[in-house]
């Protein structure tokens, strides 16, 4: 238990730093794009870092779900996925990330970056803990 607490803890600081890296880096290409005429106000700024932080929650807190070794991979990838996507989408029209006045097209678009960002994040995670994995194989075979 206390390491599974240890896990979660590890995962929700590595998403919350992960989103607000990208939340960062977004500002900046806002900034850019916009010429230094980027300004946000009612507390827009401040809704939009605790926005940043229930996302990284969104993504870090179910990852636990690759802990349970008796689900497969595709029902812990999908479990994980689905409550982080859906948590960013509303959390995107709560803080004003997905405008009210997006159309059908725009929606379809924005869904789709958000979950080649995500898959993407979460493909780089995989190849990471895989190589990892079979570092700690191959030292085991060794020691035999």
């Amino acid at each position: 238990m206390k390491e599974t607490m240890k896990d979660l803890a590890r995962s929700i600081v590595i998403s919350i730093g992960m989103a607000m890296a990208i939340f960062c880096l977004t500002g900046i290409i806002f900034d850019i794009k916009y010429r230094g005429n980027f300004s946000l106000d009612n507390y827009g700024f401040t809704k939009m870092v605790t926005g940043c932080v229930m996302v990284g929650l969104g993504y870090g807190v179910p990852s636990i779900v690759y802990r349970k070794e008796s689900l497969p991979m595709p029902i812990k990838v999908i479990v994980h996925m689905g409550i982080g996507c859906i948590v960013y989408t509303i959390v995107a029209y709560a803080v004003g990330w997905i405008g009210d006045s997006v159309t059908i097209g725009q929606g379809i678009v924005i869904a789709a970056v958000q979950l080649v960002v995500a898959f993407f994040i979460w493909f780089l995670f995989m190849r990471y803990y895989r190589r990892e994995a079979k570092r700690m194989n191959e030292k085991i075979q060794a020691m035999k």
